[in-house]
């Protein structure tokens, strides 16, 4: 996965070939919209009036977007007793989002997603989906997220590009947004006009074909299961890898087992390339090994390419195994010894051997990844990035 996306304004004309659109001209009258909001309410125009408008496309997934949110809620806050409104539109179909371009963030990015991503992370600003259609973001032109478009009172563009020069934040030398409201609200003209933006680019609902190449390359990735005994999984508990481990207990006769594994799994193709890796440790009885490979292939439990160098540094050749005794407290005493019994149990192991979360029963999908997501970061000048 790159890293970040920069378009020049000079090469827009590429895009347009490509089949995407331009962004708006500056000069130009701000396109209409009437879209749904994370607060259950359809957002128009009309009832932004004040003096400046600041139009922010962004979306939860993207970790350059992440990494603008404290930003744009402290511009929110600074300009509070000024003339000017501030709009967030994500202009992102989930359609055109694989599930491996999630690694960075607790959510994807539908409307319901999107209501999660701003309670969790308090948005003081009105925030709208663009998903589903995308004719506004088609309207406005949307290259990457974020990208920001600043009208006047009578809401002609006078600048769109980025929000500043650094993505990370740390040594700001272009306050592009902020100089640009400044200068609409002395009523001066922005010498600067148009800007690169930098960022994960538009997810349109065309991209969709990636999912389908996503999810056959996931299809056809080998599953495979091996015994293990209770000191072959206290090393694994011991973590003695640079990866974040996520240990599963089940069995194919659990019910909340079963119910539950589709989102392991999902977590594995989420989080692959930032150096998470799921193991699964089943406890049926050794006669239904071939219940539970068959099991494990039909929920594609696979190794991961990135996790195949630790594989070999361990000497293993699987993630998913069979555990060979029937001593459950030794199992709980090399797995967790906090584990107090009762299938399904989920670990998720720091390297080092630290246990940042434990759960008995089915996980929270949701809660599970706020922990692996705090844990990676999300943005990339957090833990991990990628590979």
């Amino acid at each position: 996965m790159w890293r970040f996306l920069s378009i020049s304004i000079l090469s827009m004309s590429l895009a347009l070939a490509a089949g995407k659109p331009e962004p708006l001209a500056i000069g130009s009258m701000a396109p209409d919209f009437d879209l749904p909001g994370v607060d259950g309410k359809n957002h128009k125009l009309a009832e932004y009036t004040k003096d400046v408008l600041a139009i922010v496309f962004t979306c939860n997934h993207c970790p350059t977007a992440q990494s603008y949110e404290d930003r744009i809620k402290q511009a929110v806050t600074d300009y509070a007793d000024k003339s000017v409104d501030f709009v967030a539109i994500s202009p992102n179909s989930a359609a055109g989002l694989r599930l491996d371009e999630q690694r960075f963030s607790i959510v994807g990015d539908t409307l319901e997603d999107m209501k999660v991503h701003a309670a969790t992370y308090g948005f003081n600003f009105p925030y709208l989906y663009d998903g589903d259609v995308q004719e506004v973001s088609r309207a406005y032109g949307v290259i990457a997220t974020p990208h920001v478009y600043l009208f006047d009172k009578e809401r002609k563009l006078r600048y769109h590009g980025r929000i500043d020069d650094n993505e990370k934040g740390d040594n700001i030398k272009s306050h592009d947004m902020r100089d640009g409201i400044d200068a609409l609200l002395a009523g001066k003209e922005i010498p600067n006009k148009e800007t690169r933006v930098f960022g994960c680019s538009t997810k349109w609902a065309s991209k969709s074909g990636s999912n389908d190449w996503a999810a056959n390359k996931w299809a056809k990735q080998p599953v495979s299961l091996e015994k293990i005994d209770p000191a072959a999984v206290k090393v694994l508990a011991e973590n003695k890898t640079d990866k974040l481990r996520m240990i599963n207990v089940w069995a194919t006769w659990c019910g909340p087992c079963v119910s539950e594994f589709k989102d392991l799994v999902d977590l594995s193709k989420i989080f692959n390339g930032r150096g998470f890796e799921l193991i699964t440790v089943s406890v049926d009885d050794a006669e239904n090994e071939g219940k539970v490979l068959k099991f494990l292939q039909k929920e594609e439990c696979s190794v991961p390419e990135d996790i195949q160098p630790t594989l070999a540094t361990e000497k293993r050749t699987t993630n998913n195994y069979l555990y060979l005794s029937s001593d459950k407290d030794a199992l709980a005493e090399a797995l967790d010894a906090r584990w107090r019994g009762g299938y399904p149990h989920t670990v998720l192991i720091a390297p080092g051997g630290e246990v940042l979360y434990r759960q008995t029963g089915e996980i929270d999908p949701l809660e599970l990844r706020k922990e692996i997501v705090k844990f990676l970061g999300r943005t990339y000048a957090g833990r991990q990035w990628g590979n």
